[in-house]
């Protein structure tokens, strides 16, 4: 027998992000895993062969989560920890062996659901396996890009640098969990809306696949304070923790959650007031 779980896109976690603090949602690694560094966040020089290993993990907290499988089946198993960016979970009985794959995600998860974990492999239990679609939605965050960017990431402008603002915001706001890679766009023109005839412009977006954060040049400017820039910046990095999700056949980017978490920013009602007074001035630079 052969089975597998893969990412959930645009499933919402149930219940799980409603009420809890904003550091609770920060985007981290399993305590007993740690991924090799990107590059562009490093500080010192990292050398590998090749790509691998992509995830170290802690041999206790692996053969802690081993020995649930070992204690509900009754042949030995074979427990493997995977960075995977698509199968979270994934079984093969050969012979009397069980042999299990598993994302790094599942090590620390609460006992609950690694009781789901189990039950779901051995005994293909379906409440378990929802528990573990919803565990798995979110937790979408320590899932690595499944795509590297389509062009070099340029953080330093001539007046704003986007690495030290994102590396304040992180520190500020997610405990300096956030792992997602920010650089500036490219130049763009502004966009009219179909319906309505007024000009739009996207100040920043994020790319799922690429865990990608771009700011538009414009911003880049002595006449755009810093605390409106670290605005966008933090905007973007919650899309990175609290994704779309589908409901009644749309696709929901900023449900009420997001907008009390981004209500949390220090200079929010001033930056409001910043961009509604400037709105023109950024259309037409």
């Amino acid at each position: 027998m052969v089975g597998q779980v893969l990412f959930p896109y645009f499933q919402r976690p149930l219940g799980i992000l409603r009420g809890k603090r904003l550091h609770a949602l920060a985007p981290r690694m399993a305590p007993s895993a740690v991924r090799v560094p990107d590059p562009v966040h490093s500080s010192f020089p990292l050398s590998f062969v090749a790509r691998f290993p992509q995830v170290f993990v802690h041999e206790g907290a692996r053969q802690a989560l081993e020995r649930r499988f070992e204690q509900a089946y009754p042949g030995p198993v074979a427990l493997h920890i995977s960075d995977n960016i698509s199968r979270m979970i994934t079984f093969a009985r050969r012979g009397q062996q069980l042999r299990v794959r598993v994302h790094h995600m599942f090590l620390d998860a609460p006992p609950g659901v690694q009781d789901s974990l189990v039950r779901y492999v051995i005994a293909s239990d379906r409440p378990a396996s929802q528990a573990l679609g919803h565990y798995i939605a979110s937790n979408h965050y320590r899932i690595r890009a499944s795509e590297p960017p389509t062009s070099p990431l340029r953080t330093k402008g001539s007046v704003h640098d986007l690495m030290q603002i994102f590396q304040a915001v992180n520190q500020r706001y997610f405990s300096n969990t956030h792992d997602a890679l920010i650089g500036w766009g490219r130049k763009s023109s502004c966009e009219t809306t179909p319906r309505k005839s007024r000009r739009i412009i996207k100040l920043g977006s994020y790319s799922t696949v690429q865990r990608l954060i771009r700011i538009h040049p414009v911003l880049d400017h002595r006449w755009v304070p810093r605390y409106f820039v670290e605005y966008i910046v933090y905007h973007e990095m919650l899309h990175h923790v609290m994704p779309p999700y589908r409901e009644n056949g749309r696709v929901v980017l900023h449900p009420p959650e997001f907008r009390q978490r981004e209500q949390q920013f220090h200079a929010y009602a001033r930056s409001m007031d910043w961009e509604r007074e400037h709105i023109g001035r950024l259309l037409r630079a």
